[in-house]
């Protein structure tokens, strides 16, 4: 029986079907609030996209103007803004602009349940509401709990690089409603879209991409949903409103690490049963006969098995059902060549041959803040590479960091609990004959920290810290390898936190920044 005192999940809150705004043309003149200035770009994106469109704008935000400067001075210092229709009220919400405003834009970070803004408004639409509403462009639309954002961004650079006028854009900090006015029907756009953005949907039926995708499922984002069951609920959004003319591409793989307390330990096979498109699975072992979709063989090497059904509808002529569609890759990590297996798959589908596929994305080279190489240094007759992993916020994401380079890394982790359970980063990295061990693991501190240090000391793993900023850390770290005689020429250190970065950082951008300025200040 559960606590009476435990939190329980957010209530689903259904939207209206359709947008409020029947046009781009009925903007004009609206009065509408964006509850949610922020510094990541989406709420400055839709100050900028309703002004362009003649609406009376609020921006109201409970940070304060000094905490959003950046944000406020791009938007003051663009003279092609009309001003005289933006009214900033920022430390602060007033009911008032709720209730006499039009429609509100909603920050997805904002939970609906037991708001009272929210509540007052007569009409609520979101940066990604308002573009599904107004452009025509064929979507492939991904989430998960991990590898979204590679694999939405392996998908962008393969579309770039084989000819499509292609766009990217979602949680991964680029609003779509900044090239909304750019797309049609021939210009694919690649959304990665979070749980809260998908809770922000319900109801709408707006969103029905040509392709979906949902990655990994984990518990995650547990101190917002106190429940995985409400958390897959909304992930399951993404392909609510599916046809069969479409594809929606799922795990094939069981995984105990997914469970969350479901006693469920595949999800994919629960989505396939439930969505009307076009099903195809990824897994990291040959699917079996009839099974379409993608997998890797012990070498990791992609293979996709096709039906004559789907091939038909290609440009291309084929030989046979089954095609190798990746190869060799520069990024590191085998979590990491699962996700732009997925991306070749996307590809395939888009009509672009195994060869091509084969080519372009042998040449990608990742993202920021996931497994990024951005600095070695020398010390005595060891180079140090530098990686930078902090999008890596689920523990999951760091005990794999541990593992991508096929060899002993220097790990950095740690930060901030967000209800989630954090043994897997011990059990990961222990010595159980299985793991590759770190040479040596340093913590950041934060609440993550504490209940990583309690997994630690009961698995004997030796650690350094926890260190109260960057700086600490970062300065102890150097003294270590200025004392250590390796003879090793090269060695890798990565920083993969495992955790959220509240409190010490804004969020995992700012944090990964902060990273990168600080290790090229003291190992320049």
């Amino acid at each position: 029986m559960s606590d009476a005192h435990e939190p329980l999940p957010p209530v689903p809150h259904f939207y209206p079907e359709g947008c409020f705004f029947k046009s781009l043309d009925d903007i004009r003149d609206k009065k509408v609030v964006v509850m949610g200035l922020g510094l990541n770009g989406g709420g400055e994106a839709s100050v900028r996209f309703l002004l362009n469109h003649g609406a009376y704008v609020i921006a109201t935000d409970m940070k304060s103007e000094s905490d959003l400067q950046t944000t406020v001075d791009s938007l003051n210092n663009d003279t092609s803004l009309d001003k005289s229709r933006l009214t900033y009220r920022l430390g602060e919400h007033r009911i008032e602009d709720f209730e006499e405003a039009d429609c509100v834009i909603k920050n997805p970070g904002v939970k609906y349940d037991g708001n009272k803004y929210l509540a007052a408004a007569k009409a609520i639409e979101t940066d990604i509401s308002l573009f599904l509403a107004f452009s025509k462009a064929p979507i492939i639309a991904v989430t998960g709990s991990k590898g979204k954002s590679s694999t939405v961004s392996a998908i962008y650079y393969g579309l770039k690089q084989s000819g499509f006028s292609a766009f990217l854009g979602g949680n991964i900090t680029v609003s779509p409603l900044t090239f909304l006015e750019q797309t049609d029907s021939t210009t694919p756009v690649v959304l990665e879209l979070s749980s809260w953005q998908l809770a922000d949907l319900r109801g709408r039926k707006l969103l029905k991409p040509k392709v979906s995708i949902i990655t990994k499922i984990i518990p995650d984002h547990q101190n917002f949903y106190h429940s995985m069951l409400a958390y897959v609920n909304d992930k399951k959004l993404i392909y609510a409103d599916q046809s069969k003319k479409d594809f929606a591409i799922f795990d094939f793989d069981s995984d105990p690490a997914a469970d969350g307390g479901t006693l469920i330990d595949n999800w994919g096979d629960i989505f396939a049963k439930e969505c009307k498109a076009t099903i195809l699975r990824y897994s990291k072992k040959p699917l079996p006969e009839g099974t379409l979709g993608v997998w890797q063989d012990k070498k990791g090497t992609g293979f996709a098995r096709l039906s004559t059904k789907i091939l038909d509808t290609l440009p291309q002529d084929y030989e046979k059902t089954t095609e190798t569609i990746l190869k060799d890759l520069i990024v590191p990590g085998k979590h990491m060549r699962a996700n732009v297996l997925n991306a070749a798959l996307v590809l395939r589908i888009m009509g672009v041959s195994p060869e091509r596929i084969i080519e372009v994305l042998g040449r990608w080279n990742g993202i920021e803040h996931r497994l990024e190489f951005f600095h070695e240094c020398k010390i005595g007759g060891t180079t140090y590479r530098f990686y930078n992993d902090s999008a890596a916020t689920v523990p999951e994401a760091a005990a794999e960091a541990t593992q991508a380079f096929g060899k002993p890394v220097i790990f950095l982790t740690g930060g901030t609990d967000k209800g989630l359970d954090l043994s897997p980063i011990a059990n990961g990295i222990c010595d159980n004959g299985k793991n590759i061990v770190p040479r040596a693991v340093y913590l950041l501190s934060g609440s993550a920290s504490d209940k990583m240090i309690g997994d630690f000391d009961a698995k004997k793993i030796a650690y350094n810290g926890p260190f109260n900023s960057l700086e600490e850390l970062l300065s102890a770290l150097k003294a270590d390898l200025q004392k250590s005689e390796s003879s090793e020429k090269v060695q890798v250190i990565v920083f993969s936190p495992g955790a959220t970065s509240f409190g010490m950082f804004k969020n995992e951008f700012d944090r990964g920044n902060q990273f990168k300025a600080n290790v090229k200040k003291f190992f320049g």
